[in-house]
């Protein structure tokens, strides 16, 4: 609220005190307002302006892979309410809008500009109209990504994890305000209306009131987002140890050569003795390369599409393993959560289709709308959102749906609490029979 009048009060002197500029469409046709991929390192940041909220909007019309079939409308009248929001008391109102994408631009404009020339102002704009597209991968780096004082392997939030969807409970302490609080894994959140609040980032700082319940005790807490260090073994993106007569190897995210060491893993594993099978556990692994997850994929199944990118008119491309890869010839299980995305879901979703291993856990995140390419705008900051959108072999949706595992292990707080792993366990059974 206080953010809110202050813009106002900066709104009433700006008007009193100086000339807006005027649109563009006033003088003559608008310049081109088109986006490239970037080709190299960004440059100084510059000013956010309405002209660059303009690059923007036609990038986005002119390369998002549903601006064919999508209402150009929904960009402007999102970002002129988060306007109005900013500017509480300003008497501002929207023009009609005709349908013709350049004709309500021109509108757009003509009452931004009327109105203020302020930077921060573009910026709530811009971030609106991305916010519309509600597009897991579509995104505008604007601003620092981390705090002041952060080191590598710092993490940043609440210093905790949690898992469930009823009960929502914490399934890891890390560090940070989780931990100078006391919590354990299992303690129940009862108050999780929104988990997606207990995973601030940065630069989120609002405290976050938690309701908690472990056993028959419940208490309330209040936790602090902020850096705090975590333990650089549990960051390497591939670790792997024989359980049972198991090859288990943890995957946190589809990282450059991520696939190949991998295979480095279970070749030093398997080495010289029987394993039953192996265990790959993709649990709370939010992506990252495509090309590493079709290797890896690779390993599992040759001759197969591993998935499919297409655009609105239905025009798609298969993608297909690499069967320059050898075979691994073991059974796999793959371990899948709600922290299993994007790049995570392509693997995951291949495995099932194919029939190349067995999936345990639970249904993954849905978040795989098609892979992001970047576009540098005119204040050298990145709007990055898919051209194409991601379809599974067999052609399935899985973004917003996810895939589902072919067993059902949901983690449970008294499991959490013991430190047992169901899932796991479930995956060694199989493997064993």
């Amino acid at each position: 609220m206080t953010r809110a009048v202050a813009a106002g009060l900066l709104l009433l002197l700006a008007v009193a005190c100086t000339t807006p500029e005027p649109p563009r469409a006033e003088a003559g046709a608008p310049e081109n307002a088109a986006c490239a991929p970037p080709q190299g390192p960004p440059g100084e940041r510059l000013p956010t302006t309405i002209d660059v909220v303009e690059q923007a909007y036609f990038c986005i019309l002119g390369g998002y892979y549903r601006a064919p079939a999508m209402d150009h409308r929904d960009l402007l009248v999102a970002g002129f309410a988060a306007l109005t929001r900013a500017m509480p008391e300003a008497p501002l109102s929207l023009p009609a809008l005709t349908g013709d994408r350049r004709a309500d631009w021109a509108a757009f404009e003509a009452a931004y500009r009327k109105t203020t020339d302020r930077e921060d102002l573009a910026v709530v704009t811009l971030e609106a109209m991305v916010a519309a597209l509600d597009d897991n991968h579509a995104r505008w780096a604007h601003g620092p990504d981390r705090p002041p004082g952060y080191y590598d392997g710092d993490g940043y939030g609440l210093g905790l994890q949690v898992s469930g969807d009823d009960p929502v409970f914490v399934s890891v302490v890390e560090g940070g305000a989780a931990r100078e609080a006391g919590l354990r894994p299992g303690d129940v959140v009862e108050n999780a209306d929104d988990p997606e609040l207990l995973r601030p980032r940065y630069p989120d700082a609002r405290p976050v009131e938690l309701r908690l319940r472990r056993g028959d005790r419940r208490w309330s807490v209040t936790l602090t987002p902020g850096l705090y260090p975590r333990d650089w073994a549990t960051l390497r993106t591939v670790q792997a140890r024989l359980v049972d007569d198991a090859v288990y190897v943890r995957v946190r995210g589809f990282s450059p050569d991520a696939a190949n060491r991998v295979f480095r893993s279970i070749d030093r594993l398997r080495a010289g003795r029987s394993v039953s099978g192996i265990v790959l556990d993709l649990r709370g692994n939010g992506g990252g390369s495509p090309l590493e997850a079709t290797r890896l994929v690779s390993a599992f199944v040759h001759g197969k599409v591993t998935s499919y990118l297409c655009r609105a008119d239905d025009r798609c491309e298969p993608g297909q393993t690499d069967d320059t890869v050898p075979l691994v010839g073991l059974p796999v299980v793959v371990l899948v959560d709600r922290g299993c995305a994007s790049a995570c879901e392509h693997f995951s979703s291949a495995v099932k289709d194919h029939r190349a291993g067995t999936l345990v856990g639970t249904r993954t995140a849905g978040l795989i709308s098609g892979p992001a390419q970047p576009f540098l705008l005119r204040d050298n900051t990145v709007l990055s959102f898919p051209t194409r959108r991601h379809l599974g072999p067999d052609r399935e949706i899985v973004d917003r749906i996810g895939v589902a595992p072919d067993h059902f292990v949901p983690p449970t707080p008294e499991d959490a609490a013991a430190g047992h792993d169901a899932a796991l366990a479930k995956a060694l059974t199989l493997l064993d029979g």
